[in-house]
């Protein structure tokens, strides 16, 4: 009887490593969204935790069974529970290897679009030093830039020397430097955006 017992308590021990895991990859999901996000430029590292916790919580119901079924088979020493609990191990270190993944692939993207960003304000600075008149020009060096279309169309603007109005170029990442840039206005690129959303 205490043998039984004494067998038990070293399975569970040697089985428990799925809610210690389950935490401390939560934790390092959110740090890998916040760092690599998957979407977009930034993510935060709360919300990065957040989607950590769902994605773990899915893989531990819907893989612990499977893959434990399939531990099982090639070790059908291990009790049920133990599969279960190194499968849902196994469950939510994928989640945590995917993250990484696909936030590394999606950094290739977000570094195009900065650099596609960084192009079009050279772009609209040059354009606006030589074309805007001279109350603009002086605020050259501050330009506002908004995405269009994230890494080829944008319209940027510079105040004037007031501050009442702004001198707008919109960049075409996609022509030849020469017709890249054309006038697009006055109105500020927050009114721009609010009539974009």
């Amino acid at each position: 009887m205490e043998a039984g017992w004494l067998a038990r308590m070293r399975w569970r021990r040697r089985g428990a490593w799925l809610w210690p895991t389950f935490v401390v990859v939560t934790v390092v999901d959110g740090l890998i969204v916040h760092a690599l996000p998957m979407a977009g430029s930034s993510q935060t590292v709360a919300g990065g935790v957040l989607l950590g916790l769902i994605l773990n919580v899915l893989a531990v119901l819907f893989l612990s069974r499977p893959l434990g079924a399939m531990l099982r088979r090639r070790r059908g020493d291990l009790p049920v529970g133990v599969a279960r609990n190194y499968a849902g191990t196994m469950g939510v270190v994928l989640v945590t290897v995917a993250l990484l993944a696909i936030g590394l692939l999606h950094r290739s993207t977000i570094e195009s679009e900065q650099h596609a960003l960084d192009d079009a304000t050279v772009r609209a600075e040059a354009f606006i030093g030589d074309h805007a008149p001279a109350t603009f020009r002086a605020n050259v060096r501050h330009p506002d830039t908004f995405a269009i279309e994230p890494g080829r169309i944008f319209r940027t603007c510079v105040p004037s020397q007031s501050g009442r109005r702004s001198y707008c170029v919109v960049v075409d990442e996609s022509l030849p430097m020469a017709r890249s840039v054309t006038f697009a206005g006055y109105e500020p690129n927050r009114i721009f955006a609010e009539g974009a959303d």
